[in-house]
Parts: C-alpha cells; structure tokens; sequence
C-alpha cells in the first residue's frame, strides 16, 4: 500500500502555526501506523477460522504488566480477549497491570522461576542479561515504519544467539511488540537547539542514554512506573518516552512545558515472553492458536498507536510547547550518535559476544532490505 509523506513539522509559536504543525504530525501519524503486511508473521485469520472453537483443557496463563492499560498493551488485551473466546473460557490469558505480580525490572527473573507464566520484558530493563538483543536498543537504528522494525525485531529475535540469551533465563519469545521512536518530553526552559541539552538530566535508555552522552547530557535509567514523580520532583529534567502515547499514559503531559517531534531517537524492545516449562505444557491446538494471533495483536496495537497520537495532537499544542531541534544540528547528531555509538557497543560486548558485529550489521541489512519493501517514512520532520 503506497502511504503519503509529510513535509518537514515546524515549531509551535502561534495559533496559525499550531494548525499547522498539528496536522503535519496528524498526518505523518496516519503513514506512520498504517501497516502493511508484516515480514515473518501469520497471516490473519480468515472470518470462518474466527468463528472455529478450539477444544482443550483448562489452563490460566498469569501475565506480568506494569502501569495500567494503554496502546503499547493493547495487542495483549487483544491476545487475552481472543483466547477466551475462542476457547470457550477454557484458556484464561490473565493480565496484571501495576506490578502486581512482578516489578518491570524483575519481570525475567519472574519468567525464570516459573512464578508467572508470560511477561512484556524490555532488555534496557535488565542490562548484562540479554547483551545480544541489546543490539536492537541502538540509537538512531535505520528503522523508519512499524513494518521495517517488526522485519529487524524478527530476524534478531530468531537468531540463535539471542534465543540462548534468553533461554539461560528458561524464557522464549512469544510476540513480537513494536513500538514508536523516542522523543523528549520536560519541564523548565525549553531547548532550542542540541547544545541546550547540555546538562540536562534526561531518562534515556539503552543506547539512547550513550547518545544523550555524546550531546553533554546525563542519562538515567528508571522504570516508567517512577517517570511521573520523577519530571514532578525535578529528579530529572525531561524523560524519553515513545511519542506520544506514552506520554499521557504516565500523565506527564499534564506537568509538562515542552515536548520535541522531531529527534526520532530509536527505540527499546519489550517482546512478550513467555516461560519455556509453561509454553511446552500447552497442548498443540492452544500454541496453534496463539501464534495465529501474533500479526493481528501488532495491528490492534499500531491501531492503538494512532487512535492516541490523534487525541494527543489536538491536545497538546494549548499545553505546551512543540519543540522542533534544528535538522542541520540533527544530522550532525546521528552522524556522532547513530555509527560510533553502534561501535562502541560492540567493542564492549565482543569479549562476551564474539558475534556482535555480525549482529550489528544483520540489523543494517534486514533494515535495508525491509526498507526497499515498505518504503514510507514514520519520521516526523524529515
């Protein structure tokens, strides 16, 4: 499906501007989420399929999550919904919101003793335990749509590397989740430009905390369930979070001052995982089922996505500043931020990770390569 690109978003100064730059981003939002048909995954579902029961015995999968319902868990609400209809009830896929099973930085450990059966775990929550996967939490990734992160996602997760990561922790992958690109949103005086963030306190993760390194700021890592109070108390100045839903899960839009659009910063990975005892249990008709769930979770979540980026973009503009950091002074910090960051990663890792430049340059090939198929851009601003 061809998309529309947008032109370059612009800095909110007036109410004309507002307009403006609002539907810009509204826009380039609706290319952004709209999905094509995804690399490696399931195709959907027919509707006679839809309406087939699935016989079997009765089994309860209980589901790490943490804060409350929101886009980014939308495609395990789907997951959770579909299962029980489908089997009549027989197949309770239980979620639990709020850490009320686990903390998001235990959520692996969880998976490993067996005390839940699937969880969403994020690698930058748990640095040194999946230092393969890691690969994917790089800065400035040439991921430019949904459609080319889940073709990157995919490939690495299959890679058997990354699989014996996550089977020291008795963990498999169950689904692949996508997410979109980091912004930051904070409190104070806005930047205007990169040398501003000179200083800064930022919530940056994974790679994205060596990057803010290389423009003179100071990254912290810490859960999303701590952002809120955290941007309130001025424990940090602004927090990096997946543009925009995120945002207004946690609340911080309504303490914040400004907000950036247009630095596309990369990502962080949260699979659904799943404990390796709990998915060999299952009988065959159940695993069956959901993996035939996978490709549509994805789409209800891009879905998700959308629906929120809309309600967000109508609201924000009259709460706070759009902040659009000059695309001179952005090329110029992928080109410090993006390779040597990625080279750096791997000079760290290689002694543990014989392969790291293998990962790294499987990453940039499939990314390529996906890029050649699913051609449109998700970037605001460029």
């Amino acid at each position: 499906m061809e998309l529309k690109k947008c032109g370059p978003a612009r800095q909110v100064q007036g109410g004309t501007d507002i307009m403006r730059t609002t539907t810009s981003i509204l826009t380039a939002t609706a290319a952004a989420f709209a999905f094509t048909s995804l690399v490696g995954v399931t195709a959907p579902i027919s509707s006679a399929e839809a309406a087939k029961m699935v016989d079997g015995p009765k089994v309860t999968w209980r589901v790490s999550l943490w804060g409350k319902r929101r886009a980014f868990t939308e495609s395990l609400e789907f997951i959770s919904k579909t299962m029980k209809e489908r089997t009549g009830g027989k197949f309770d896929f239980k979620l639990y919101y709020g850490e009320q099973l686990s903390k998001s930085k235990e959520n692996l450990d969880a998976i490993s003793v067996g005390a839940v059966a699937a969880a969403l775990v994020c690698q930058a929550y748990h640095p040194g335990k999946l230092p393969a996967a890691n690969v994917l939490d790089m800065p400035f990734l040439p991921i430019t749509n949904f459609d080319v992160q889940y073709a990157v996602s995919n490939k690495i997760f299959s890679h058997p590397l990354v699989k014996k990561d996550f089977a020291k922790w008795n963990a498999i992958i169950f689904a692949i989740n996508v997410l979109p690109q980091y912004e930051y949103m904070g409190r104070g005086k806005p930047p205007a430009k990169l040398a501003d963030f000179k200083g800064m306190r930022l919530r940056a993760l994974g790679g994205m905390g060596r990057s803010a390194k290389k423009i003179g700021a100071i990254p912290t890592t810490m859960p999303a369930s701590e952002t809120y109070t955290a941007l309130q108390r001025g424990t940090v100045d602004a927090i990096g979070f997946p543009f925009t839903y995120t945002f207004s899960a946690y609340k911080l839009d309504e303490i914040a001052d400004w907000v950036t659009i247009n630095m596309s910063l990369g990502t962080v990975n949260c699979p659904i995982v799943a404990n390796k005892g709990s998915w060999d249990r299952l009988p065959q008709q159940y695993r069956d089922l959901l993996n035939s769930l996978k490709r549509q979770a994805v789409e209800y979540q891009s879905a998700a996505y959308q629906k929120k980026d809309i309600e967000n973009l109508k609201r924000w503009p009259s709460m706070m500043k759009f902040i659009t950091i000059p695309e001179k002074e952005m090329a110029e910090f992928r080109k410090m931020a993006g390779q040597p960051v990625w080279d750096e990663w791997v000079k760290e890792v290689e002694p543990k990770i014989p392969q790291a430049r293998e990962l790294l340059n499987l990453v940039l090939k499939t990314a390529a390569e996906a890029r050649k198929k699913f051609p449109t851009k998700r970037i605001y601003g460029k």
